[in-house]
């Protein structure tokens, strides 16, 4: 009797550590993917998400990190007599699990939309008392990335709310990234940690390099540079597992070349993770050139999961620095100004400490780094040479730094 009493307690030990690390390790470095909302809003249905998911593989985005093909708003019917979520099914005939299960034969993850409120931001059924179910149904469906947003929200508590889902796909028992999206009205970098894998710091993103949308007073919607301002203050709570949202990109949505590439370089320099909003079926050789540049990528989803700080501004020309695994750096120079701006970079003044690692960079003429230019606008090199070049309007400079043998 005693002999199986142990057996059982060992068992269930088992069980416990097991079930915990099934969902302790989701998103060690920032997802990558794609989402619906930004190129199509609610005119999306399942042959555009099956074509989205082909031109991933195709176009060599799969190959360079992107793995979930993520419905936005509008996906949803109405719920059954049991209370469970359906799909539209004039936009997704043959069923979630069906699309589902054509993405994870691509290779690819798939994940969906809801809302902690009563009704979606665009008016569908929300998961406000229906948490649990929703999770299961998930489940069921072979879902693997959860974007919970904030709208009609009406006396619920954030934290609690998020708190609620994050328990329910836990008990659903599938591993379920799991977004939180309230645009950072609660700090959820603050309790996020415990919650989610994710979450958004800002309201919504617009296709703009510098503006403020405020749509008739009723909501704002932030260009790249308001999102990157409002970053200030928040790298201290984000790392492997718990990623500082700073919403999908805009890439391949209409912005010049310079500016898309200045805006994919921060993404990548913030650690935030990087999910595409543009038509994969449709890309120029530009905004393919963008979305997959390895050097950059490398950066984003470095193993150290630290996120950059911001050294300098000067006439309105930003340097900020980037600690990376294996003494690495990553320094870019943003040129946030409408005009060229002269850079002229001697690298032995770079003298400083990150104090969140407590890591410093101390670049000497006895203490030399090798560097590359990840764009290829400026020659491999080392840091005993002085660099002094134009850095045009609203573009980047971004150097990956190792130490020279």
């Amino acid at each position: 009797m005693r002999r199986k009493f142990v057996f059982s307690i060992v068992c269930s030990v088992f069980f416990l550590v097991a079930f915990s690390q099934k969902f302790n390790n989701l998103a060690p470095t920032p997802p990558m993917g794609w989402n619906s909302w930004n190129k199509f809003e609610c005119k999306i249905d399942e042959k555009t998400v099956r074509e989205i998911a082909d031109a991933m593989v195709v176009s060599g985005m799969k190959a360079a990190g992107y793995e979930y093909i993520n419905l936005d708003d509008c996906w949803q019917g109405e719920r059954d007599s049991l209370g469970f979520i359906t799909e539209n099914k004039e936009k997704f005939p043959s069923g979630m699990k069906a699309l589902a299960d054509y993405i994870h034969a691509k290779g690819l993850k798939f994940g969906v939309y809801s809302c902690a409120g009563d009704k979606t931001c665009a008016g569908r059924a929300g998961s406000r008392g229906y948490e649990y179910q929703d999770a299961l149904i998930y489940a069921r469906w072979g879902v693997d990335f959860l974007k919970l947003d904030w709208c009609n929200t009406l006396n619920l508590n954030a934290q609690g709310a998020y708190q609620t889902m994050s328990e329910a796909l836990k008990k659903a028992g599938r591993p379920i990234v799991f977004s939180t999206c309230e645009w950072g009205k609660n700090k959820p970098w603050v309790w996020g940690r415990n919650v989610a894998q994710m979450w958004r710091t800002t309201g919504d993103i617009t296709n703009c390099f510098d503006c403020l949308d405020e749509h008739g007073g009723k909501f704002k919607t932030y260009g790249v540079m308001q999102i990157l301002d409002m970053q200030q203050g928040l790298r201290n709570y984000a790392g492997p597992n718990c990623w500082n949202d700073m919403d999908m990109l805009e890439v391949g949505n209409g912005m010049p070349v310079n500016e898309q590439r200045a805006h994919f370089t921060m993404w990548c320099m913030m650690a935030s993770p990087l999910i595409a909003g543009n038509d994969l079926r449709a890309m120029s050789s530009e905004t393919l050139k963008i979305l997959t540049n390895k050097e950059l990528i490398s950066i984003n989803q470095d193993v150290l999961g630290v996120s950059s700080f911001k050294l300098s501004s000067v006439d309105s020309v930003e340097t900020w620095v980037k600690p990376l695994s294996g003494d690495e750096w990553a320094i870019c120079f943003l040129n946030r100004s409408l005009s060229p701006k002269l850079v002229s970079i001697d690298w032995n003044r770079f003298n400083l400490t990150d104090t969140l690692i407590n890591r410093s960079l101390k670049i000497s003429p006895t203490e030399v780094y090798q560097f590359s230019e990840v764009w290829g606008q400026i020659k491999t090199g080392d840091t005993r040479k002085k660099i002094s070049k134009m850095l045009p309007s609203r573009d980047v400079y971004c150097f990956r730094l190792c130490k020279k043998l």
